[in-house]
């Protein structure tokens, strides 16, 4: 590559299959999310004690609810969706780490959020011409 030139990625367009599949994983990511947050924010016992379990003050439920809401919002619109998916993995991020550190099963508990990351990203990847160009998938 020259002096003031720069590197271009091409990243091809999702059909309509690939928009509609990413399309059906971020809704299923978003509504189990959602549902989530939603206990969270209210506080029931159940979150109480799982909560508890882990470590964490109970009063704090509501702020993780409403922290993974407002992640989720931005996930959904489509200007902030890259945003969203980038708040959503640090979040789930500390979810894996949390499970870490309270030693919970490792496949089934503490790799769970990596899976729903993994689904985020999948999600977003298969509907966005955007997510391609930054994150394309090589051939050798």
């Amino acid at each position: 590559m020259t002096a003031g030139t720069a590197s271009t990625t091409t990243a091809t367009t999702p059909s309509k299959a690939a928009r509609t599949a990413g399309w059906i994983i971020s809704a299923l990511v978003v509504l189990f999310l959602l549902f989530d947050s939603i206990i969270h924010m209210l506080n029931t016992s159940q979150v109480q004690d799982a909560m508890a379990d882990l470590g964490f003050d109970p009063s704090l439920n509501r702020v993780f609810g409403v922290v993974l809401l407002i992640c989720l919002g931005l996930y959904v619109l489509s200007v902030t969706s890259i945003l969203g998916a980038v708040l959503l993995t640090g979040y789930l991020g500390g979810a894996v780490a949390t499970n870490l550190l309270t030693e919970q099963p490792i496949v089934s508990t503490t790799l769970f959020p990596i899976y729903t990351g993994i689904l985020v990203w999948a999600g977003l990847w298969l509907r966005d011409n955007e997510v391609r160009s930054i994150m394309p998938i090589r051939r050798g």
